[in-house]
């Protein structure tokens, strides 16, 4: 089965809706799909239901439970900073061969694909010494990697894949989410990317079209058939 590591050229740009996308469509197509969120900074019980990994539970067909959220994002912190700085914020630090066991016991364990979203973008520091890329590296999944519409988008999509390759990291797929004050269209910024990238590039527009998720989903999922849902 394979396994994709949902990351970012930043913070805010899209991750999450990205991949909520993909479970919707998952669903509606009765494919096995599934999603984590292992580290999740910014988190509140007080607001848990509007979290992220309750926007990831919903999408698929979860509970949005104290439990569950528990159960796909294991480490959780209140600032809203990189994990290493939330977490020494609460005299704590993120466990990066537990992190990576964690991600890896899910991936054997998925009956299908599994979607792991990252935090922040690609060169987010988890701890003292390591890196978001440093995550995906010990996976070994390749990545799918979410940018925005918005002025300065070009430069820091480019960068990241760059990036990525140069940590030996494959990226699967370029998904522009299409930011809330765009500085092109989605045509313009993904016609001025596949000049100088290699990896396909999916649109994503703003607003209720499940559509392209379902393209989306469509490209990337492994085509197991889950069963009635």
């Amino acid at each position: 089965m394979v396994s994709y590591f949902i990351t970012s050229t930043g913070t805010d740009i899209g991750k999450t809706y990205v991949t909520a996308g993909i479970l919707r469509a998952a669903r509606r197509g009765r494919k096995a799909a599934s999603a984590i969120k292992p580290l999740l900074t910014g988190f509140s019980l007080d607001n848990a239901t509007h979290s992220d990994s309750a926007v990831l539970l919903a999408a698929m067909g979860k509970a949005v439970s104290r439990q569950n959220i528990e159960t796909i994002s294991p480490w959780r912190f209140s600032a809203p900073l990189s994990p290493d700085m939330a977490a020494a914020r609460e005299g704590r630090r993120v466990d990066f061969a537990l992190l990576t066991r964690f991600c890896q016991v899910a991936i054997n364990a998925a009956p299908g694909t599994l979607l792991i979203e990252g935090v922040g973008g690609v060169a987010v520091p988890l701890d003292e010494s390591r890196l978001v890329s440093d995550w995906i590296s010990a996976l070994r999944i390749p990545a799918i990697l979410v940018a925005g519409t918005y002025l300065g988008t070009i430069s820091h999509t480019i960068n990241a894949v760059d990036f990525l390759a140069f940590r030996g990291i494959t990226v699967a797929a370029v998904v522009l989410s299409e930011s809330e004050t765009p500085a092109a269209s989605l045509e313009e910024t993904a016609a001025t990317l596949r000049r100088f990238i290699k990896p396909p590039i999916h649109m994503i527009p703003r607003g209720h079209n499940e559509q392209p998720f379902q393209d989306l989903a469509g490209s990337l999922l492994d085509l197991t058939y889950a069963g009635p849902s």
